[in-house]
């Protein structure tokens, strides 16, 4: 028994510090940010490929972002849709996010031009959960596939 608890405590440690705190203002956003980020830790070179692809930007930028400026593979994708829904470019949501960083993913938004509540926020909310649908259980096979009928 004494070992179970110790395994449980240790379990609940791990869990709780391999959340990042993005900030957004957001519990739901948050938590499916943090769901993005383990699964594209688990390839990040497909997601950096995805990403390239989905927003039209160079794997070396997304590189930069994840190796000089620190960024998380949550980071890069939820400042790569700050992009998308705001029309600004990369690089200057990447010099709002080097100024303001310590104040988290929705000052950043914020200073972008999507406002809390606003129709580009719920948008950036609806897109960060289809993004975790989507890399839910990829790679497994759930038996309902397309393949050829016997």
């Amino acid at each position: 028994m004494k070992n179970l608890l110790i395994i449980l405590l240790l379990f609940f440690t791990y869990s709780v510090s391999a959340q990042i705190s993005f900030n957004t203002g957001s519990v739901q956003l948050d938590s499916d940010l943090n769901i993005i980020n383990a699964d594209a830790n688990l390839n990040f070179g497909a997601f950096k490929t995805n990403l390239s692809v989905s927003y039209n930007v160079s794997e070396k930028k997304i590189g930069y972002m994840r190796g000089t400026l620190g960024m998380k593979a949550g980071e890069i994708y939820l400042a790569l849709e700050i992009c998308k829904l705001s029309r600004k470019p990369v690089d200057d949501v990447i010099v709002i996010y080097k100024t303001h960083k310590n104040k988290g993913w929705g000052y950043i938004a914020k200073q972008a031009g999507i406002k809390p509540g606003s129709a580009a926020f719920h948008q950036l909310k609806n897109n960060a959960n289809s993004k975790k649908n989507k890399s839910k259980g990829k790679g497994q096979s759930n038996g309902k596939g397309k393949g050829k009928k016997k």
